[in-house]
């Protein structure tokens, strides 16, 4: 049997750990145990815990971090910005499940411990900050925006109908927090040439517009046996999405437009 190892920066140190306790008289103590690991040091990741009076935080996982690091562990590195999930700045991994920290509450992660980690399968910055320059990439090379060949009209914009508009309305929804894409084990795996679920949600978005005059040329950049076709339906993606989009129905669909424009 084959037995593969973790390269050792990858690799949790188990005893490195730090443990903040929570202050005296907390009367509803909640354990956040949170992936800790600066690449520009030497020490392997480690898992710090730290244990919050709930009964003194807001409700929702980023509330819980922002104190965390406003008042105990400065240190802490996250991203967050909007706070109202919009724009997938808090995207990561909570009690296994990828997700947006601000519209997660505690209160729907059970009685247990939190453990908090960074989006799977990607590089780390720092802490819970990853690395997402590929993955903008991906959604870069599916040219997300109209392309036309006619000119515009001089007295008005590009028209659709309500049932044109409302075929773009859901795709058109995605904040890009890379939720999907890190959920996928065929994007883990293939990530170099597989674009993800969230790049070809774009795609669709864009071929399925009626403005656009380029679904011929955007159909045949997908038409590659990693491109597109390293999705296997597993519906990870689906799942993980935390504004309740379908990138595998999309994904389904593209394939069943390029096999329609062969016959």
């Amino acid at each position: 049997m084959a037995e593969f190892r973790l390269p050792p920066n990858s690799r949790i140190d188990a005893a490195a750990g730090k443990t903040y306790a929570a202050p005296a008289g907390a009367v509803s103590v909640r354990r956040f145990r949170i992936y800790r690991f600066d690449p520009a040091s030497a020490a392997r990741p480690r898992i710090d815990s730290y244990q919050l009076d709930m009964a003194n935080c807001a409700p929702m996982v980023l509330d819980a971090l922002l104190k965390i690091k406003n008042e105990i562990d400065p240190t802490l590195s996250l991203r967050r910005s909007c706070r109202e999930g919009i724009c997938g700045s808090c995207a990561m991994n909570i009690n296994g499940l990828n997700t947006l920290a601000c519209t997660k509450a505690c209160s729907e992660l059970g009685g247990g411990d939190i453990s908090i980690y960074p989006l799977p399968h990607l590089p780390v910055i720092k802490d819970l900050v990853t690395d997402l320059t590929n993955f903008y990439a991906q959604y870069a090379a599916v040219k997300p925006w109209l392309q036309t060949s006619s000119p515009t009209p001089p007295d008005r914009e590009r028209l659709q109908s309500k049932q044109e508009q409302q075929r773009i309305d859901r795709p058109s929804a995605c904040i890009l927090c890379a939720c999907c894409s890190t959920a996928c084990p065929s994007y883990w795996w293939n990530s170099e040439r597989y674009l993800g679920p969230a790049a070809l949600l774009a795609a669709y978005r864009w071929i399925v517009d009626s403005r656009d005059e380029a679904t011929g040329e955007r159909l045949d950049a997908l038409e590659d046996p990693f491109r597109l076709y390293r999705c296997h339906t597993i519906m990870n993606c689906t799942e993980a999405c935390p504004k309740d989009l379908n990138p595998a129905k999309a994904i389904g669909a593209i394939k069943q437009m390029l096999v329609d424009r062969q016959h």
